[in-house]
């Protein structure tokens, strides 16, 4: 199957930037997805990318802020966020998708990472 290893989550100050990085064990490629969730919350859609790297989208909310990419070589998806803002403040998890195109619910994905804590102070 696969595993899925989040890292570089932190404590930021609002205009800050961070990058998350998505580690991805097996010989299968998918279609990846970065979801959010804070307390009281849903979980929430924020970006995704399918097998190739060459199609994205964006939930509204982070559009023109945050760039989800991908190495395939090393078997690690990216989140680049700038512009923080404290309303980005939620655990950040990484997702794979076992057909090639993009999701945007997480009903359609099918392997989760642990999460990563992203804290945005004003």
């Amino acid at each position: 199957q696969v595993q899925l290893v989040e890292s570089g989550g932190g404590l930021v100050q609002a205009g800050d930037s961070l990058r998350l990085s998505c580690a991805v064990s097996g010989r299968t490629l998918y279609a990846m997805g970065w979801f959010r969730q804070a307390p009281g919350k849903e979980r929430e859609f924020v970006a995704a990318i399918d097998v190739s790297g060459s199609n994205t989208y964006y939930a509204d909310s982070v559009k023109g802020r945050f760039t989800i990419s991908k190495n395939n070589l090393k078997n690690t998806v990216y989140l680049q966020m700038n512009s923080l803002k404290p309303e980005d403040t939620a655990v950040y998890c990484c997702a794979a998708r076992r057909p090639l195109t993009m999701g945007v619910a997480p009903t359609e994905y099918s392997y989760w990472g642990q999460g990563t804590q992203v804290t945005v102070s004003s």
